[in-house]
């Protein structure tokens, strides 16, 4: 093919000199939304309601530290305030009640109020009939961040499993995909493959809101709960987080900012293998690698590949916690340049396919099919097919659940 020369004019080589320093990316994160939204979460349309829709409930809350108004109030001490319901116990998801942590977690009793605060992610991962003694109305209010294997949906999930059992109300206080609603990519997950990190059968980025995605699991799984959704106000489905005006609040201990909930659709899918993906590093799931990858030639590659939206620098790394402890890793530190472009779950495929090229004896791609999914495509993957190739192949299961997932969208 005949490559076509051009010239670059001083001011065209003046932008990607601007572009391409460092400090562009953090004053266009900073200024490139100035007049962000006014966006209300469930918890701030209840607030304004004074509660009005919990009147003489008795209450448990499922919830942790992003259980928050939009002035960064906590869900549980608006909660305790109310003069109208009476909070009965408190649950807490994976991470813990403070988002904080990476292990089981114990309940235990609040010291302040005096109420037990049950973990869901400790010895059950369900309310027991005991947890729920004397409460009336479930409610839900965490902050999801689009993503299939993130469990924070599962907890929920099966939160209303039990509540439909117990025959008590189920109530979801809305917020954003912070990732936005639109956006819907990645293969669906295999129906046998049903587990803590795959409630139902969605693709890797579903683009819903908790409270579209309790409406699905309700009607599709036939649950039962009597399920209520506090929909947000001003919410629209292309805002991304930065867009809402709402204040940042980690969802869990390694995902620290909106560029890296970007990028766990992509880095994030690769964790089942024999991959750091950053955790125990600055920068979690902006870097990945390992001690058997060669920085330079594994960059080079996938560089190759033109993935949009996103460049690659090679980068070496030794992790002070998790996978690879005190080992030094080298792989790639992949930097955000246009989130518009970038299909996070895309370039995660070809990042595995690249490292299925690259190290056939030392990648454990086999283990990609815990968060891909589909055995279909981690067996295309594994085979070296072509990227297009494997995206074609599970476009008819994708087409198929945004058909059914149009029928839940609120906004």
């Amino acid at each position: 093919m005949k490559k076509t020369q051009r010239t670059l004019s001083t001011y065209h080589i003046l932008a990607l000199l601007v572009l391409s320093h460092p400090l562009y990316f953090y004053w266009h994160s900073a200024f490139s939304n100035p007049h962000p939204a006014h966006v209300l979460t469930g918890i701030d349309v209840l607030e304004a309601e004074n509660f009005a829709r919990l009147d003489g409930k008795h209450v448990g809350l499922i919830t942790n530290r992003t259980g928050a108004n939009r002035n960064g109030k906590s869900t549980i001490d608006l909660f305790l305030a109310a003069p109208n319901l009476k909070v009965v116990a408190f649950f807490s998801p994976e991470h813990g009640l403070f988002s904080d942590v990476e292990h089981k977690v114990a309940s235990f009793v609040d010291s302040r109020s005096g109420l037990p605060i049950f973990s869901l992610y400790g010895e059950t991962q369900r309310p027991t009939p005991e947890m729920l003694q004397g409460i009336d109305t479930l409610i839900f209010d965490i902050q999801d961040v689009g993503v299939r294997f993130y469990t924070y949906i599962t907890t929920m999930a099966y939160a209303m499993e039990q509540a439909a059992k117990a025959n008590i109300e189920f109530m979801v206080l809305d917020r954003p995909n912070p990732i936005n609603g639109v956006d819907v990519e990645g293969p669906i997950l295999d129906s046998n493959r049903l587990s803590f990190t795959g409630y139902f059968p969605l693709p890797v980025r579903h683009g819903m809101t908790v409270g579209e995605l309790a409406r699905l699991f309700n009607e599709e799984n036939r649950l039962g709960v009597k399920l209520g959704v506090v929909r947000m106000e001003g919410w629209k489905r292309e805002y991304w987080f930065d867009n809402t005006g709402l204040p940042w609040i980690n969802p869990s201990p390694n995902i620290r900012n909106l560029d890296e909930a970007t990028l766990y659709p992509a880095v994030g899918l690769l964790e089942s293998t024999n991959l750091s993906v950053g955790r125990g590093t600055q920068t979690p799931f902006e870097v990945f690698g390992a001690p058997w990858i060669d920085a330079s030639r594994l960059v080079r590659s996938l560089d190759k590949r033109e993935i949009p939206g996103v460049k690659f620098k090679p980068f070496r790394f030794t992790p002070e916690a998790d996978r690879y402890k005190g080992k030094r890793c080298q792989g790639a530190k992949i930097t955000v340049m246009n989130r518009h472009r970038f299909r996070p779950v895309t370039c995660g495929l070809e990042i595995a396919r690249v490292l299925c090229l690259l190290y056939p004896q030392r990648f454990q791609s086999e283990k990609l099919l815990e968060l891909v999914g589909s055995d279909e495509v981690v067996k295309r993957i594994r085979e070296g097919r072509s990227l297009q190739k494997i995206l074609e192949g599970y476009q008819p299961q994708l087409q198929t659940f945004l058909a059914l997932r149009q029928n839940y969208l609120d906004y």
